[in-house]
């Protein structure tokens, strides 16, 4: 009786455990991973990572060929998803160290995406830095690991043309939209 018990016990644990198990969203973005792409993956497991996808990369063997070390993942209907970066060139024991994030699929558990405003930045993370460049404001994201791009087309005039001028985050309007979505590891 005790056995049956104890075996019953057990299948019921292993059932409770795998009913608890998180399955892996492929579009979440987080502070070090997004989808079953990890920070501390190798470029030889970009693969793995996005097995349902097509992923381009010019490597033979254990090293890039060309000269770019840049990866880009499709879905198989074709639609571009991300593009990443390796850490070295040549190396595809490298790790990842940027990744653009192309598809608005992918977003954070906040809801930041591709397609989101100033505002949804403003209202949900705390914004590490703002940069000015040519023709773009970078916003930087330290809690996520992530920096996204505005265009100065949708700053007031007087910012527009101006790299040199300090932007703080209460010039930019609300429904400035984000040009480009960065990862960095």
């Amino acid at each position: 009786m005790k056995k049956i018990a104890l075996t019953t016990s057990g299948i019921l644990l292993l059932f409770f455990a795998i009913g608890c198990t998180k399955k892996t969203d492929p579009f979440e973005i987080g502070k070090d991973y997004i989808g079953n792409l990890k920070a501390t993956s190798k470029v030889s497991e970009v693969d793995l990572a996005f097995a349902n996808d097509s992923v381009v990369k010019r490597i033979a063997g254990d090293e890039f060929i060309g000269t770019s070390n840049e990866i880009n993942v499709y879905e198989k209907g074709g639609k571009h998803l991300l593009i990443l970066e390796a850490k070295e060139e040549f190396d595809s024991t490298a790790t990842v160290s940027s990744i653009q994030v192309i598809d608005p699929r992918f977003k954070t558990t906040k809801g930041l995406n591709i397609n989101s405003t100033f505002k949804d930045i403003k209202d949900n993370y705390t914004i590490s830095k703002i940069s000015n460049t040519f023709s773009n404001v970078v916003i930087d994201i330290k809690e996520i690991n992530a920096f996204v791009s505005i265009s100065k087309k949708d700053l007031p005039s007087e910012l527009r043309y101006d790299s040199e001028a300090k932007i703080e985050a209460s010039q930019i309007p609300d429904t400035a939209k984000i040009k480009y979505f960065w990862l960095y590891w």
